[in-house]
């Protein structure tokens, strides 16, 4: 039986994932420094699954401490989650996100190199892409594909970094013939498991829309901040393609499952866009409750719109989002015990 390290395996995204390899039946061992996590996560899923993963307390950048997991572990492949991913707060620490982001990668590769492992499925992000307007010389750029030119205006180090490390997996794979990398750029998650068990719950300050909206839903922040509303855009507000977290997990297994030698590269999304103001609408209208917000300066790296076209996961990888924007609310509201 195939057994995976999962890095940042106690995430939102991760811990979803690991769910999903385990009903596969696939052996998890999860690696996680917990510092946007919480290590009960490991108790739901085990709630779940019947299977409490083992966990690895471990940060990217001790690199003995990693390496002794990889050497205890005999792994087959990694999926790497693992990192800082906030776009604003990248902008005011930068060299924390390079540091973390990039060295903590690098040290992951290394420990992949000594003890031959030779597959990574990487947490990729949709601001690779940049500003596609760069490239396309000011005319509108609709849905993004896997073929567009990237790292073209990127607005923020987070982007920097994932950039960079598709670049550094994409000259591992060439030089080395027997390895495997599988890049998956994805868009906005959203969601939680339908047994309402595990969700999006970060530590300290919630940077992306749904957990804020869940703060605030809770009473525990006042109100949203909406970010600029005079974009160019239906009602003024950022467009996201919104993805719900089991969709995408489903889609780490699938791109795992089909993967080969050389490096491979995946949108998954749902090609279809929704904005900031349509999802607080749509949370009002799956809790019957209203949520105070008020529109505010732009936020810094924040592009008008984001969508994916996400054919090449559909057709390669028989892989779709099935599920909508009304299912990843209730499933939120769930996590949310509302």
């Amino acid at each position: 039986m195939k057994k995976i390290l999962v890095t940042g395996g106690t995430g939102f995204i991760g811990s979803h994932t690991v769910v999903e390899l385990i009903e596969a039946g696939y052996t998890v061992e999860i690696l996680d420094n917990l510092f946007n996590s919480k290590e009960k996560v490991l108790d739901q899923i085990e709630k779940i699954t019947g299977v409490k993963p083992k966990f690895h307390k471990v940060d990217l950048l001790d690199y003995e401490k990693m390496l002794k997991v990889f050497e205890e572990g005999d792994f087959d492949t990694v999926m790497h989650f693992a990192g800082l991913k906030a776009v604003g707060e990248s902008v005011e620490i930068p060299v924390t996100y390079y540091e973390n982001n990039i060295s903590g990668t690098l040290n992951l590769l290394k420990c992949m190199e000594k003890t031959g492992v030779q597959k990574i499925v990487f947490s990729s992000s949709a601001t690779v892409y940049g500003d596609q307007s760069i490239v396309s010389g000011g005319e509108p750029v609709g849905l993004l594909n896997e073929n567009m030119q990237t790292g073209i205006g990127i607005t923020n180090p987070y982007g920097q970094t994932k950039f960079m490390i598709e670049q550094i997996l994409q000259d591992v794979c060439v030089a080395n013939p027997k390895f495997s990398a599988i890049i998956l750029r994805y868009f906005n998650p959203v969601g939680a498991h339908s047994s309402g068990l595990v969700g999006e719950d970060p530590n300290g300050k919630p940077n992306n829309l749904m957990p804020i909206i869940m703060k605030v839903a809770k009473g525990e922040i006042p109100e949203l901040s909406v970010f600029g509303d005079d974009y160019d855009t239906r009602d003024g507000t950022c467009i996201r393609d919104y993805i719900h977290v089991m969709d995408l997990a489903k889609g780490h297994l699938a791109a795992m499952e089909h993967a080969g030698v050389g490096a491979s590269i995946y949108n998954l999304g749902t090609g279809n866009g929704t904005s900031v103001l349509e999802m607080i609408q749509a949370f009002e209208k799956a809790s019957g409750k209203k949520l105070p917000y008020k529109i505010v300066e732009r936020r810094t790296g924040d592009l008008p719109q984001l969508l994916a076209n996400p054919a090449k996961a559909n057709d390669e990888l028989k892989w779709h989002a099935n599920l909508t924007i009304e299912d990843m609310m209730n499933d939120t509201l769930k996590f949310l015990n509302f």
